[in-house]
């Protein structure tokens, strides 16, 4: 069904891009590109859904056919209507500020009858889970909403092929499992499915082969099988991630001295956001020395309780303390870092340099460890590049180095995994490890479970019974 044919491409003024690819993909196979962040896997899914060159310009060679017929000279609508895209960054591909809307969009622009639009669309929705959200604005939806919202409107399409970039980057295990049921069903239905993916063990049923990609180029590939007999080690040297689902996840018992007085202590804590109700009387310690998660479902509340924490918004009622001492959000913002899921909204300048530099003392002593962290994080050979030009996982292990380096005493971090393989996620754990060596109080909001197995303790927050109630689950 897709041909790449010795297929490279390079972006407009950049050394990066995409070298000799040769591919083939069946009609109604699932095909997953994995491998290390920024190794290319976003580009080829634009070269597949024809976004490159069209819209990422750059230089194209070899050729691209689905079902024979050049990809690169059939118009962009007759590429659409057959190809289906869900975006790495949810809220880009967004028409529409409400729900209905987005899942309309596409079939109102194909010109489908009136009934047949309202029939997708309320099944987009309810095989999502989204029936509760049509009253609600796309924006104040969480990272992880947005992703199912995106995922609804190509549904409701119903393209013959599926192209997706990091599609459980901010699900929680719920959402992962109805996103693999719908997946299942689309195969059995005889779609193509292709997925750009760091974890693997939810697509485990749907894959039938596993294509490894690094520096822009394809170096094997393997089917389910295969992938299942790879040992932890070479798991490891390739920096995969779990191939199938693990039973429980077993936390880390902490080797510090946790009787010290905690750093952060919430009391009370509660959010309103206009007539919302976010949460309330939220209370959980957290100590200077330790990483602690924050877990719970999509939209329940953690990134809302992150922004009060870090003091960007204000809290209804209780109090935040630290040291023994209450702070006004204000003095919150002094002592905090915060970095968001959205990490395209937290980057000032015109470079990797300037960004890590912006917070951060600037003696010699400083500036080496500024140089040593871009190296360990894989950034430096980015030193001179504008941050909007980094791959997802690499403004992911930006905004953790600008953290890091920050004078903070409490650093908070949203999804701090969401865009990395195997590899970076074990180096990003152990540069949160250091820092909290550094007696800094460490809070990642995070579904990932192979992040949450290296923390300390887990705070999780569940909705049980139409109230917003959160356990400390401190070990």
């Amino acid at each position: 069904m897709i041909r790449m044919k010795d297929v490279s491409f390079r972006y407009l003024n950049s050394t990066e891009g995409v070298s000799g690819i040769d591919l083939m993909v069946n009609e109604g196979e699932c095909v997953v590109f994995t491998g290390p962040s920024g190794g290319g896997k976003t580009t080829l899914t634009r070269l597949l859904n024809a976004l490159a060159p069209s819209y990422y310009t750059g230089t194209l060679t070899g050729t691209i056919s689905i079902n024979g017929k050049s990809l690169t000279q059939m118009p962009q609508y007759t590429v659409a209507r057959q190809i289906g895209s869900v975006f790495q960054d949810p809220k880009s591909q967004f028409f529409s500020s409400e729900l209905a809307g987005e899942a309309a969009f596409a079939c109102e622009n194909y010109g489908f009858s009136a009934e047949e639009i309202r029939d997708r669309t309320d099944d987009a929705i309810v095989s999502f889970g989204l029936n509760g959200f049509r009253s609600r604005n796309l924006d104040v939806l969480s990272s992880g909403e947005k992703q199912k919202v995106a995922i609804a409107s190509v549904y409701a399409l119903r393209p013959d092929i599926y192209v997706c970039d990091e599609p459980t980057s901010n699900l929680d295990k719920t959402g992962a499992e109805q996103l693999a049921a719908v997946f299942k069903q689309l195969k059995a239905e005889g779609h193509t499915i292709i997925i750009a993916e760091h974890r693997l063990s939810w697509l485990h049923g749907i894959a039938d082969r596993f294509i490894y990609v690094r520096d822009g180029r394809v170096l094997w590939e393997r089917n389910t099988a295969e992938m299942e007999q790879l040992s932890p080690e070479e798991r490891e040297r390739y920096g995969l991630r779990e191939i199938t689902e693990k039973g429980d996840r077993t936390i880390q018992t902490p080797t510090r001295n946790t009787d010290q007085f905690p750093a952060l202590c919430v009391k009370s804590l509660s959010c309103r956001r206009k007539k919302t109700k976010i949460f309330r009387d939220i209370n959980f310690s957290a100590p200077a020395g330790q990483i602690t998660a924050i877990t719970g479902h999509n939209g329940i509340g953690k990134t809302s309780l992150a922004l009060v924490l870090s003091g960007l918004w204000k809290e209804e009622s209780g109090q935040v303390v630290v040291d023994g001492r209450e702070l006004s959000a204000r003095e919150r913002r002094k002592q905090t870092w915060f970095s968001s899921n959205d990490t395209g909204t937290q980057f000032f300048t015109n470079s990797v340099s300037e960004e890590v530099l912006l917070n951060m003392k600037h003696s010699e002593e400083h500036l080496e460890k500024a140089r040593s962290l871009l190296k360990r994080l894989g950034l430096y050979r980015y030193k001179d590049v504008h941050p909007a030009s980094l791959s997802g996982g690499q403004k992911q292990r930006l905004a953790i180095a600008c953290g890091v380096l920050s004078d903070r005493t409490i650093l908070i971090f949203d999804e701090p995994t969401s865009g990395l393989d195997g590899g970076n996620m074990k180096i990003v754990a152990d540069v949160l490890r250091e820092a909290a060596d550094q007696k800094k109080v460490i809070l990642v909001i995070t579904h990932d479970d192979e992040l949450i197995c290296r923390c300390d303790s887990e705070i999780s927050i569940d909705d049980c019974a139409n109230e917003r109630k959160m356990f400390n689950v401190m070990l």
